[in-house]
């Protein structure tokens, strides 16, 4: 009998425990799944958003239990882990980014601070359109191209394999462009270079203004 109490205190006790261990939800997208057509089909980000992010999510959930990581934001798992919890954890910080850079109502080009900063860097809102193109096609296999900044306002275009991104370079990420299959194939198959074209037309410049004139 005490042998099955003490079995019993450990069991509540291992569940007292994991029940206040952070466990994180898929965030919300800020726009109907069908809003961005023709540019990415409902199908897509339902899938995209829905199964593939959800999926990053439940295993990042499970790995993170009992972990130094179990009560961590998002941001410092992407910082400071490896490994399968780094993947996980970074491809939904990554897709938090990408969704949350679109708008039915996008497009055009930027303006204010990052506009003279893109235009100083690169010379010219074209010049930067046609590198960061490049970046975006030239990563072999999966990956993410990303625009970010340094602490001193630099700017850089990072290409990234896998999971890869400018928080765990110690860099503020402005744009992402996914370009892992999953994110383009039901439209564009392998026409990579496409999606990456028609991605201009539905970026919230604002969006990316505000992170680049963020602190």
């Amino acid at each position: 009998m005490k042998k099955l109490t003490a079995l019993i205190v450990l069991v509540l006790g291992l569940f007292i425990q994991n029940s206040d261990a952070r466990t994180f939800d898929l965030f919300k997208l800020p726009y109907p799944t069908d809003a961005l057509e023709p540019v990415i089909s409902k199908q897509t980000v339902e899938l995209h958003h829905g199964k593939h992010v959800q999926a990053y999510l439940d295993k990042l959930n499970k790995l993170i239990q009992g972990t130094s990581f179990e009560n961590a934001t998002l941001e410092d798992i992407v910082r400071n882990s490896e490994g399968d919890i780094f993947n996980n954890g970074a491809q939904v910080w990554n897709h938090e980014i990408y969704f949350n850079t679109f708008s039915p109502k996008g497009g055009g080009v930027p303006s204010g601070a990052l506009a003279e900063a893109i235009n100083k860097q690169f010379g010219s809102f074209e010049a930067f359109k046609k590198e960061f193109n490049n970046a975006s096609t030239a990563i072999f296999g999966s990956g993410w191209s990303w625009l970010a900044k340094d602490k001193s306002g630099k700017l850089v275009i990072l290409k990234e394999s896998n999971a890869g991104n400018p928080l765990k370079a110690g860099l503020t990420a402005l744009l992402g462009f996914d370009v892992w299959e999953h994110s383009y194939y039901l439209d564009y198959q392998n026409r990579r270079a496409d999606h990456v074209n028609a991605l201009w037309n539905i970026i919230d410049w604002k969006v990316v203004e505000k992170r680049f004139n963020e602190k």
